[in-house]
């Protein structure tokens, strides 16, 4: 898996919402976001992922720098998009993105019940 970029790291941190319920932490070794223990935003390679609804993606392909997130080849999470840093990053829509995709995965999703720690052996 790649590093993210710079370009990406930085976006991702302008476009986080100054949301109570948005927590940092990091999946997969990279930064992201949660709310309620579910993931509505992150960073990978060049750019930003959201969770957003479908009707939400399916406008926003259209845009320049916006498209499908496919982690691996050939395999999409159907409930992401990919918005690229070099051409989103710093901007008031990227954050509005990402707020929509909190609140979005606040509504939608239950939260999750931490997980037990593991005992050490």
């Amino acid at each position: 898996m790649e590093k993210p970029t710079p370009a990406a790291l930085a976006a991702f941190d302008a476009a986080f919402p100054d949301d109570g319920r948005a927590e940092r932490r990091k999946m997969f070794g990279m930064p992201a976001g949660f709310v309620n223990g579910n993931m509505f935003c992150g960073v990978f390679h060049d750019g930003v992922v959201l969770r957003l609804p479908a009707e939400r993606i399916a406008a926003l392909g259209a845009e320049e720098g916006v498209g499908a997130f496919e982690p691996m080849e050939g395999r999409p999470w159907k409930d992401y998009i990919h918005a690229s840093a070099p051409r989103w990053g710093g901007t008031a829509t990227l954050a509005g993105w990402a707020q929509e995709a909190l609140a979005h995965t606040a509504a939608t999703l239950p939260p999750k019940e931490p997980k037990p720690k593991k005992a050490r052996s």
